[in-house]
């Protein structure tokens, strides 16, 4: 049996896309021989290795069994690449992981600066996911690792602490609860809010919000931090963010309201299968996250 490195990274793709014409974009191959890959794949080993169905496809047994060991063998080039990038010149690396929402804004953008200039050799691939969803990514190889808030349960994952990521309210100068020393969620559901269209902040708030029976009443919904905090100041509504952010933006005519919910204390942690199993870049880049989170400014407790 002969699979090459393209076959198994193209089977990836493909799985994690829930699609072959998606897969295929993902690996840069045009549509049929993508197509024809995964035929001579499934030809070679006798059996299907995808379900193929109107909404697109999932693995079949064996090709959950191929998919395991494909994530397998892939991340062992990415760390046999890292490891002899010392040597040879032009041998491109590559580190794969996910973060929270949380952790792009003030962490990520300093600490990848940092890393990308000591090391020009190296890509990073970044993408936002909530907590739950890197646990569960990181576990099944895809992703060498991620940035998570420690309110989700890291199962089997190893972990390192990293900062302090409290959540709280950002309000007016004016504002009634501007000058209150904390307060607790559910006494804003009845506020018009301004927040973020999507991302895993947004989701944590629902959730929480429909843990009460309840819904946030967005006013508006933006795609950054700052938006939201210039919104806010504008008198729009009132917006939850983690204090590095809000301590960021504000401004005289804002305030920052610790929120009193014990979830919406948190830190932010960096889980991974093994830490001693991760390229020596990924490495690298972990050790420049902890430094950039020493930095990042605490909220009073």
């Amino acid at each position: 049996m002969r699979f090459d490195l393209v076959d198994l990274r193209l089977f990836i793709a493909v799985v994690e896309a829930g699609s072959i014409s998606r897969g295929a974009d993902v690996a840069h191959m045009a549509l049929a021989s993508a197509s024809a890959r995964i035929g001579g794949m499934e030809a070679l080993l006798g059996a299907s290795l995808l379900d193929r169905g109107r909404r697109g496809v999932v693995p079949t047994p064996a090709g959950r069994t191929l998919l395991r060991h494909a994530r397998i063998v892939t991340a062992q080039i990415e760390r046999m690449r890292g490891d002899l990038s010392a040597f040879a010149s032009g041998l491109k690396g590559h580190v794969r992981m996910l973060s929270n929402t949380a952790s792009l804004v003030d962490l990520l953008p300093a600490a990848v600066r940092v890393f990308l200039t000591a090391h020009p050799d190296v890509d990073v691939e970044i993408e936002e996911r909530t907590s739950a969803d890197i646990v569960a990514a990181v576990a099944e190889g895809r992703a060498e690792f991620g940035l998570i808030a420690d309110s989700a349960d890291p199962g089997d994952l190893q972990t390192i602490a990293v900062a302090d990521d409290r959540l709280v309210l950002l309000v007016p100068a004016g504002h009634v609860l501007a000058g209150d020393r904390s307060v607790a969620f559910v006494d804003l559901l009845d506020e018009p809010f301004v927040g973020l269209s999507a991302g895993a902040l947004h989701s944590h708030l629902a959730d929480q919000a429909a843990r009460l029976g309840r819904r946030i009443g967005y006013r508006v919904r933006l795609r950054s931090f700052e938006t939201v905090a210039r919104l806010v100041e504008a008198g729009i509504g009132i917006g939850i963010l983690p204090f590095s952010a809000a301590e960021r933006f504000r401004s005289g005519a804002l305030a920052i309201v610790p929120l009193a919910d014990p979830w919406a204390h948190r830190r932010l942690t960096i889980c991974a299968r093994r830490f001693e199993d991760l390229s020596r870049h990924a490495r690298a880049l972990v050790d420049e996250i902890v430094r950039q989170g020493a930095e990042l400014p605490q909220a009073a407790p």
